[in-house]
């Protein structure tokens, strides 16, 4: 592995003008590290100021933090976790084994997507593990894959396939769907399966919580749903946002997040896509590698760190993101 930041140019596939207020002309590309395997799930923790994210087949999680505290110089790399997602050892080498997306509750304990254990954990304070979901009406869940909290309380995740080695036609899978679920007080519901949405992803609420975006990494149907939120936090009027099924290049619509204007940061075909509320397409951020997943870090919330396959990288842009605090 090679922990040695390297400034980047920009690649920039411009839309709309719009995108200028994101990506200033300063704006640089870091890769502040790289030689991992597929890197998944950043979470940035405003507390401790570092970052966790996961490198899935590796079944490991690592922690990445700033020399000086808020991002501004290369900092360190370190192993946070091991296993991260799987304990056993019956599944082959190159599985999509570990952890995937992770989040903050409000005691800013780590909740974490454990992809071949089909459950969803919460790490404690002292560092030990709590399942706090891990079976559907007496069934395992499949692969927990990306989360968000409401700010109610409510847990949703997803939940598609990816930690089986023979995905839907694996022996082990028990549910006969892939879906999206909420935890509430302890009791897990589900609250969307569609056999159209074969893989459902990322997860992301709108700043007024009252729409639910959900990523689709189906390379057959390409596409980013929005839902509205009812009242009681339950998903309707599920529809088609965003559609890049055209799209040839490398990468599927994965990891998301959104700013606090609403726009929407969506990783997919070679690059992030940049959409506005309305659904409008601002333009594409380009990587050196296809990127998997993105949060927001360092003090001023601007800071997009972005996993992309082997490397973990990074680019400040103009709004400050949503992030749990």
């Amino acid at each position: 592995m090679l922990f040695q930041t390297e400034i980047l140019p920009v690649e920039l596939t411009r839309v709309d003008a719009a995108l200028d207020r994101i990506v200033k002309s300063s704006a640089k590309i870091e890769r502040l590290g790289r030689g991992f395997i597929f890197t998944e799930g950043p979470i940035w923790r405003p507390r401790e100021g570092d970052l966790i994210f996961s490198d899935i087949p590796a079944n490991s999680a690592f922690r990445w933090r700033p020399h000086d505290g808020n991002g501004s110089v290369s900092g360190d790399f370190e192993l946070f976790r091991k296993p991260s997602g799987y304990s056993a050892t019956d599944l082959p080498p190159g599985a999509f084994l570990g952890s995937n997306g992770m989040t903050l509750d409000s005691d800013h304990r780590l909740v974490i997507c454990e992809h071949s254990s089909g459950r969803v954990t919460r790490r404690e304070h002292d560092a030990s593990i709590t399942v706090i979901a891990a079976k559907y009406q007496g069934k395992r869940l499949n692969s927990p894959n990306d989360c968000v909290y409401h700010s109610n309380g409510d847990l949703y995740f997803s939940d598609p396939p990816y930690g089986f080695v023979g995905m839907d036609d694996d022996p082990k899978k028990e549910l006969d769907f892939n879906g999206v679920y909420r935890i509430r007080q302890g009791e897990l519901q589900l609250l969307f399966k569609d056999p159209t949405v074969k893989r459902p992803n990322g997860l992301a609420f709108s700043p007024d919580e009252k729409v639910m975006y959900l990523s689709n990494s189906d390379p057959e149907r390409k596409i980013w749903m929005s839902f509205d939120v009812d009242g009681d936090g339950t998903l309707a009027n599920g529809s088609v946002f965003a559609d890049v099924t055209a799209q040839t290049p490398g990468g599927l619509p994965d990891g998301m997040k959104i700013d606090k204007e609403g726009t929407l940061y969506c990783t997919g075909p070679n690059g992030v896509w940049i959409y506005s509320p309305d659904g409008k397409n601002l333009g594409t951020i380009h990587f050196p590698e296809i990127p998997a997943n993105l949060h927001w870090g360092d003090a001023d919330a601007q800071m997009l760190y972005v996993t992309a396959r082997t490397g973990l990288y990074r680019i400040h842009l103009g709004i400050p993101g949503i992030r749990p605090e």
